[in-house]
């Protein structure tokens, strides 16, 4: 499939489209908020589907043909690259997300492709890796309550629980370790920059090499600016060659 420079080609752009208008959106309002999750997917599904696009046409300049992603709490927002990885890379794609109902409208859009999503822990996955997904997870409100206000500079020294921020913290860590051991090197690894400390983390404790890309990509969800890490030795020059060989198909 000729790739262009500057857009998804024409058969992922009309899937994503397609699957976006597929989704139960009406399901899939109380899992993002407590309330008025009607009107929010109203204002967020164009966002949602044309950044997400933007991330995917990024992203599919640093993926090899054919490889294996991990996706760690995949849920709407990762449809583009998704399905981008899928039906232009060749790719093997494994999104995990422990919403359960989430899971199960996603499963339901995507019945058609090749793409299924767990409803499992990530750190269950089987085998290697050459990319890992891990974008708002390790900051997530609602699972780490007390260390989420810290990595967006806003914690506040008169109420934090340092037991409860030290277990989080652990979960967090051991989140890490596990998915990154899965990792091939060089690999590449997606995630916010709120999150890169905790990759950054692993990276010197093991005294991996590692390279934070200079970009970063608005989100519509969250809000998150996503980026890319390349991971293992060599890696700058591994993402040269990649670099080099989508354009030669461009």
């Amino acid at each position: 499939m000729k790739a262009s420079r500057t857009k998804l080609a024409l058969p992922t752009r009309r899937l994503v489209t397609e699957i976006f208008s597929r989704l139960d959106y009406g399901a899939l309002g109380p899992v993002y908020c407590y309330e008025g999750g009607e009107e929010f997917w109203r204002a967020k599904r164009g966002p949602c589907e044309r950044l997400g696009s933007l991330v995917a046409l990024s992203l599919r300049k640093k993926l090899q043909r054919g490889g294996r992603s991990c996706y760690v709490g995949a849920g709407v927002s990762e449809l583009p690259a998704l399905i981008m990885e899928t039906i232009e890379l060749g790719r093997t794609v494994e999104p995990y997300n422990l919403r359960k109902a989430e899971v199960s409208v996603l499963n339901h859009a995507c019945r058609s492709i090749p793409i299924v999503f767990r409803a499992v822990d990530a750190a269950k996955a089987k085998g290697r890796f050459d990319h890992l997904w891990m974008v708002s997870v390790l900051n997530d409100p609602e699972r780490f309550p007390h260390l989420s206000p810290l990595s967006y500079g806003r914690g506040n020294p008169l109420t934090l629980d340092p037991v409860k921020f030290g277990r989080e913290r652990r979960i967090v860590r051991a989140l890490v370790a596990r998915c990154m051991k899965k990792l091939a090197r060089p690999g590449l690894v997606t995630t916010t920059t709120e999150e890169v400390l905790w990759i950054a983390e692993w990276c010197h404790r093991h005294r991996v090499p590692y390279r934070v890309g200079r970009r970063d990509y608005p989100t519509a969800l969250v809000g998150d600016p996503i980026c890319f890490i390349q991971i293992g030795k060599n890696s700058q020059q591994a993402a040269e060659k990649v670099r080099q060989h989508r354009s030669r198909i461009a």
